[in-house]
């Protein structure tokens, strides 16, 4: 039996990465999931390799989709938000439009998922919400992070809020804090470098393991939240980083 077993759980982004390798993960355990994405592809090759999965396309910065994609759900048990867009650059090189696609797309879409989630959680007695943050936010300061930083500790802040308002309605609410993770954006971000060698150099050299991590292991933490095993355990973030943080 598994330590999800008939948990009825909900992941966005989970097309690729950190929100696919937790999506895997949690079938494994026995849990009942639902991934979203907003990447038709990611969602496709998600299905093909794991059928059983069940995939749903959605925008998680469009509220109304997300009403009515929430509303067909009777019962919800877990709530991963793993949506997230990495900025580089100071406060000089973020522009108004940056900083507000940052802050729609890394907290925002966790505000919509939250509040559509909870009356459902609520009415079930009870609930896990696990938000994806980051090292780089309200615990620590890296270089060029400026409006991805900043977003990111709203995401902290968010959590303890829901963890504070709801803890009587037994709604647990947690975060998990990455460092540099291993995953296709990353590869993506290190590529679009000017030097693509030196990028994959100087993130590795800020991990005190000298290594990155791995989008599992992020996936085998986020069980323990999602697991009846934290019912004690609320308005918390976790730093899996590698020692980032040390």
């Amino acid at each position: 039996m598994g330590r999800l077993e008939g948990k009825e759980v909900i992941i966005t982004a989970a097309g690729q990465g950190i929100g696919k390798a937790t999506a895997i993960t949690f079938y494994n355990e026995g849990a009942n999931v639902t991934a979203t994405d907003i990447n038709d592809k990611t969602l496709s090759d998600l299905s093909k390799e794991y059928p059983k999965i069940k995939v749903n396309k959605l925008d998680s910065t469009k509220n109304d989709d997300i009403k009515s994609f929430i509303n067909s759900f009777s019962n919800i048990d877990v709530l991963f938000n793993a949506v997230g867009f990495v900025h580089h650059g100071t406060i000089l090189d973020c522009e108004e439009k940056d900083w507000d696609f940052s802050f729609d797309t890394n907290i925002k879409s966790m505000y919509f998922m939250c509040k559509a989630a909870l009356p459902t959680m609520i009415k079930n007695n009870g609930g896990s919400i696990i938000n994806v943050a980051s090292v780089a936010s309200s615990i620590k300061g890296l270089p060029n992070r400026f409006v991805y930083g900043a977003s990111k500790a709203a995401i902290i802040g968010l959590t303890k809020s829901i963890a504070s308002d709801f803890v009587k309605q037994k709604i647990r609410c947690n975060a998990i804090a990455p460092g540099t993770v291993f995953t296709p954006s990353w590869e993506d971000r290190v590529r679009q470098s000017p030097d693509p060698v030196k990028a994959k150099k100087d993130f590795i050299a800020r991990q005190p393991m000298e290594r990155l991590g791995t989008a599992q292991e992020i996936a085998d933490f986020a069980i323990y939240l999602a697991s009846d095993e934290s019912t004690f355990t609320t308005g918390n973030t976790f730093s899996v980083d590698g020692g980032m943080t040390i």
